[in-house]
């Protein structure tokens, strides 16, 4: 079973993102009091899984979930294989909707000169927020079949 092993969130862009007991997702916007948060934003939630941190790990880096300003690190789920679409259930009421797998790293980002290396280019995951609500380590994440359309 997937689950979620950390929620993050961060004060500025940028940084790294500090975990918390409990996160509220709003429609259409994001993660409540997180930097990245915008409605008009396609990545309003990002996701990493714990495999990719611990691939770091075995390499050396000192890193833990948010440190790659993720919003929720996710467990026994291949986040990168999923396609643009995808829904994803979390908890008892979050709806999120996979938008991008990876993104342009800016040449010597905040997370790069704090980490020593970046993985969001290549396995990080952007989603937006079909439906809101609260989100806790622990939580259930499972994709979600999309509805049919005859």
């Amino acid at each position: 079973m997937s689950h979620i092993i950390a929620v993050c969130r961060s004060e500025k862009k940028g940084t790294v993102k500090m975990p918390i007991d409990e996160g509220v997702i709003r429609e259409d916007f994001g993660m409540v009091d997180d930097a990245h948060a915008d409605s008009a934003a396609r990545r309003q939630i990002s996701l990493m899984s714990v495999e990719s941190i611990n691939r770091m790990r075995s390499q050396g880096y000192e890193v833990v979930p948010g440190s790659f300003a993720e919003n929720l690190t996710t467990e026994g789920i291949e986040l990168v294989s999923l396609p643009i679409g995808t829904k994803l259930g979390v908890g008892e009421s979050v709806l999120l909707e996979v938008t991008q797998i990876g993104k342009e790293c800016h040449t010597g980002c905040a997370i790069f000169k704090q980490v020593g290396k970046c993985i969001m280019p290549k396995e990080g995951v952007f989603a937006r927020v079909v439906r809101g609500g609260s989100v806790r380590a622990g939580d259930d994440i499972r994709i979600e079949e999309n509805e049919r359309r005859d």
